[in-house]
């Protein structure tokens, strides 16, 4: 069902833009980088995450970290990472397959400035072997998203 729930997604809001479907898995960012040829940072991750009462999604550059402290600051709460099966429960999409595209009920979503550094980036399409290739903008605009800053800068990553 997930990966219908996103083709009827962008059927209805952007034509113009196909699922791509890989015969190899792209459950985690280096599995996907691999599979849709590009560099890791240029995949979309979403993030579950429950705050206080609130489940938000948040999309970030695949090579980003979240900051916890950012994302209490942002969110007003501490995060916690939705567990396996409140996942597709609450999204309609499995663990790997995770986007913010043909979800179960409407989240609330934020892209991370993470994404910005790229023009295209490769989120997943609503299953381990799928994925649309957008501009950060238009994903944004598609899902409507805000934007925050709630990974750590790629030196403090390193660190």
């Amino acid at each position: 069902m997930s990966i219908e729930s996103v083709r009827a997604f962008f059927a209805e809001k952007a034509p113009e833009i196909t699922v791509i479907e890989s015969a190899t898995s792209s459950a985690t960012v280096t599995l996907a980088a691999e599979a849709y040829g590009v560099e890791p940072g240029r995949i979309a991750k979403t993030l579950s995450l429950r705050v206080g009462d609130r489940v938000v999604l948040i999309v970030a550059s695949g090579t980003a970290r979240m900051d916890n402290k950012k994302v209490k600051a942002a969110f007003g709460g501490k995060p916690k990472m939705l567990g396996l099966e409140e996942v597709a429960d609450i999204t309609g999409h499995e663990v790997g397959g995770v986007c913010p595209f043909g979800l179960k009920a409407p989240l609330p979503v934020y892209c991370d400035v993470s994404l910005k550094a790229y023009d295209i980036v490769v989120p997943a399409a609503g299953s381990t072997h799928s994925a649309v290739r957008i501009t950060p903008q238009r994903m944004a605009e598609l899902t409507d998203a805000e934007w925050v800053d709630v990974c750590q800068a790629p030196a403090e990553a390193q660190a």
